[in-house]
């Protein structure tokens, strides 16, 4: 079934769900049709299903805009802690994480989709000797998709929106695209991003709509807060992806609080959106 342009959805781990049948009645009780799901690993968002977990949200009646891969070993407790084991950052963890990748790979063709999202990890400025062999890492990234027929998407936070572009356009690869998180760019106290939004506009393949205020101090993370009630001025936020032509899903991501607590941010952040989307 095809997505309508600018739909709300959900990310499935924001509602700590553990199996489809869990997932498809918190969206039928938000009214919500479309979900970003998450491929499921041993320590984030796994599921009851297992392997058998692409047949049943295939059969279980919502629309799916893509897939997310975590990594085992990635630890958010501090900003420290996530730029030492994110994503493809530590060489060490290279190739365990690229055999990760190809089975995410998989398991988006799986669910019958053509989108993965991830975070790809610290990007290394120009002119560090790291950056060289991690671009390397993403161009293998890229190769693995395009052979899949899958688009990757880099969700945006762990580096600046300039760094980013400058990766992007390096790599070449048709296959990389980025997922855009306005709310990551505070939590992390990299960008602004109404700012930055036209600087990565031609490779916005997917959204997450989340808010944030920025940290207080150096080195500590931002706080996560519901809708509309942050400094990422989301209604803003809206009718600039309005302008710049993305019609692609809007997926509500909320990654704080207890099962019952996100669920009623949700539900808050699915009406809050409503409103945005109706002003025009």
């Amino acid at each position: 079934m095809a997505i309508e342009p600018l739909a709300i959805g959900v990310c499935s781990w924001s509602l700590q769900v553990t199996n489809v049948p869990e997932l498809k009645g918190f969206l039928d009780r938000l009214g919500v049709g479309v979900v970003q799901i998450a491929c499921g690993d041993p320590h984030h968002a796994a599921w009851d299903e297992g392997d058998a977990m692409p047949a049943a949200a295939k059969a279980a009646g919502f629309r799916m805009s893509g897939a997310m891969l975590g990594f085992p070993g990635e630890d958010y407790t501090t900003p420290q802690t996530i730029e030492k084991t994110g994503g493809f950052g530590d060489p060490a963890t290279r190739p365990e994480r690229l055999e990760r990748f190809r089975w995410g790979l998989a398991r988006t063709k799986e669910l019958g989709l053509s989108d993965l999202m991830l975070h790809a990890g610290f990007i290394p400025e120009e002119g560090d000797p790291a950056r060289r062999p991690f671009l390397d890492t993403l161009g293998q990234v890229g190769d693995l998709a395009r052979a899949a027929g899958v688009t990757v998407a880099f969700e945006t936070g762990q580096e600046s929106a300039a760094l980013l572009r400058r990766t992007l356009d390096d790599l070449r690869s048709p296959n990389l695209k980025v997922n855009f998180d306005p709310a990551n760019m505070l939590l992390y106290d990299k960008d602004d991003p109404l700012r930055v939004l036209d600087l990565l506009a031609p490779d916005i393949r997917s959204v997450h709509v989340k808010d944030a205020n920025r940290p207080p101090r150096s080195g500590v993370w931002g706080e996560e807060v519901p809708l509309g009630r942050g400094q990422t001025n989301t209604r803003e936020f809206v009718r600039a992806l309005k302008r710049v032509g993305y019609t692609g899903p809007l997926c509500i991501e909320r990654e704080v609080g207890t099962q019952d607590e996100r669920f009623r941010d949700i539900e808050y952040g699915v009406r809050f959106l409503r409103e945005c989307l109706a002003e025009g």
